[in-house]
């Protein structure tokens, strides 16, 4: 899961379609799309998650769905994200299958401990910095928690939580495969713009950090 991940918020849209910020998401460089929906209908929420996928698969972006893994079968999502109050991690990989994309956020030392013996997918290390997206999370982990998890865990790490044009170098070069964003995407008069910059942000600093690590 490396490279610019997007995290939509409906809200944070405002007068623009969700649909076609996330399609110009997509066309800006996001390799992954979390379809976050929290005050919709379940049938909403399937026909919105239909709409998408149709969208963005000819860009080969898979579509992970956020915590509703009735949705995510309902459509047969490329997989679903987890936190650590919503459906357990093996209850939600026996539901989805061994080929789905399942990812897990940690916000606890302890978290990252326990999923060490799970086949997740990547950990989302949430949150990063303090963010008005991310209200129910424990503190923040900052670059220094990050490093430290980089340090300790197997898996890929998607950092997520107030993250930016002005951060996204600092956390890659600070161990984070793929930077999740909402309002640097959703809240901007123009996603593909934004979408592009961040890409090319995130690229680089995963290009200067592999030869950093000789690789």
């Amino acid at each position: 899961m490396k490279g610019l991940y997007f995290v939509t918020d409906r809200a944070l849209c405002g007068a623009k379609p969700l649909s076609e910020v996330v399609l110009q998401a997509v066309r800006g460089g996001a390799v992954c799309v979390q379809l976050r929906e929290k005050d919709v209908s379940t049938d909403f929420f399937v026909e919105e998650a239909l709409r998408i996928k149709a969208l963005i698969a000819p860009y080969g972006a898979p579509l992970i769905i956020n915590d509703r893994i009735d949705v995510a079968l309902a459509i047969a999502a490329d997989g679903v994200h987890v936190g650590q109050t919503d459906m357990p991690y093996d209850i939600a990989r026996r539901l989805m299958g061994p080929k789905a994309i399942i990812g897990l956020s940690v916000e606890t030392w302890e978290d990252v401990e326990q999923a060490q013996g799970l086949d997740c997918d990547y950990l989302g290390i949430s949150p990063v910095f303090a963010t008005p997206t991310k209200t129910d999370t424990k503190a923040p982990w900052g670059l220094e928690g990050l490093t430290r998890i980089r340090a300790f865990s197997r898996h890929p790490l998607v950092a997520i939580g107030g993250l930016n044009p002005l951060n996204a170098e600092a956390v890659v070069l600070a161990g984070a495969d793929g930077v999740a964003v909402v309002s640097a995407i959703c809240a901007s008069l123009d996603p593909f713009q934004a979408s592009r910059e961040l890409d090319d942000i995130i690229r680089r600093a995963l290009d200067k950090r592999g030869k950093a690590e000789g690789k």
